[in-house]
């Protein structure tokens, strides 16, 4: 082959692109390099891009799933908050001063539900209808401090256990006799409760009563009489009996089949199952059905003296009653005793 041949070979023919021309082949990617796809063309199996209408309802669907699951949270806690109130144990508030010297008003204690079984009050806000007996029912002991319900009432007493079915109950004088015999009581140190806005140590009018004393340091406080009361079983407690009143009477009477004797131990400033259902005495009617029993009363938690306020966060420490939380709400026991026969 001539010069002149090779030089036509190397020359491109018509429709042939040279080499110079022809687009280089892209480069194979690196390892781990991502390849991004030509403008116009979607990456195989991704999403079109939404606009921004989607977008908003998508975001409205996410703020209220995640709503409606915050709200499913709260009633499931409240429902569980009502459950363990209505079966295992609630909080309780002393409104008055009946029970005296072991409870003062404004004392926050624990009551127990389970002890006695569970009835038609148990549940919180007694919203269940009547019935009668109790669900793996027990009868509670003499000396128990039990909230219970007044027969067709929707409130709350808190008393304490003095006869149980079958026993007979009088009181001469002011002296309790049970089965036929006087409940010992001994007399004991007069009880020093401060005078605050919960115990104010005046009468019907406001003023000062005959136990209203100055202690160490000026400070003013509620002198009362005490005196130690034991029952047949030898449990005991302390009750207050500052004179005479309407409910040092009361006549002998059998305690029926499924019923309990509650009273108060501050024995004068008490309605209780001496005194009539409703307006004016607002007692219990005598011997209460035991399914109106809601609870057994434990311990205090706290105490406050009535000078705290809502508004006042600081207030609510400044009223706390020292020494009283934790202290336990079962009588104390001892040996048996009897007392003398009624004559």
């Amino acid at each position: 082959m001539t010069d002149s041949d090779r030089d036509k070979a190397a020359e491109p023919t018509a429709g042939t692109p040279a080499a110079s021309d022809v687009p280089a082949a892209p480069a194979a990617p690196a390892a781990g390099e991502v390849v991004a796809a030509p403008a116009g063309v979607e990456a195989a199996g991704a999403e079109p891009p939404a606009d921004a209408a989607t977008l908003d309802k998508k975001k409205v669907r996410d703020k209220k799933g995640h709503w409606i699951g915050d709200l499913k949270a709260i009633l499931w806690l409240v429902a569980a908050v009502l459950l363990f109130h209505s079966c295992v144990a609630k909080p309780f508030y002393i409104p008055s001063e009946s029970m005296m010297p072991g409870l003062l008003k404004g004392d926050r204690l624990v009551v127990s539900k389970y002890p006695y079984g569970w009835s038609w009050v148990s549940p919180s806000f007694h919203i269940f209808p009547h019935w009668q007996g109790r669900i793996w029912g027990a009868m509670p002991q003499r000396g128990d401090v039990v909230i219970v319900t007044p027969p067709g009432q929707s409130s709350d007493y808190i008393k304490r256990v003095i006869g149980l079915p079958g026993d007979t109950i009088e009181v001469v004088d002011g002296i309790v006799f049970l089965n036929g015999r006087a409940l010992p009581r001994e007399p004991r140190p007069p009880a020093m409760i401060p005078v605050d806005a919960n115990v104010p140590c005046t009468d019907e009018r406001g003023q000062p009563t005959e136990f209203y004393v100055r202690g160490p340091g000026g400070h003013p406080y509620c002198q009362l009489p005490v005196f130690r009361e034991t029952l047949p079983d030898g449990r005991n407690y302390d009750i207050i009996d500052i004179g005479r009143s309407p409910g040092d009477e009361y006549a002998k009477r059998t305690i029926p089949p499924g019923h309990v004797f509650l009273m108060g131990d501050n024995r004068d400033q008490s309605a209780d199952s001496r005194f009539d259902l409703g307006y004016p005495q607002n007692g219990l009617g005598g011997p209460v059905p035991w399914e109106n029993i809601g609870g057994r009363a434990e311990f205090i938690t706290f105490s406050l003296d009535g000078s705290s306020s809502y508004w006042n966060p600081i207030s609510w420490f400044t009223a706390l009653r020292g020494g009283r939380a934790g202290s336990s709400l079962h009588p104390a026991s001892g040996p048996p005793r009897m007392g003398a026969p009624r004559r």
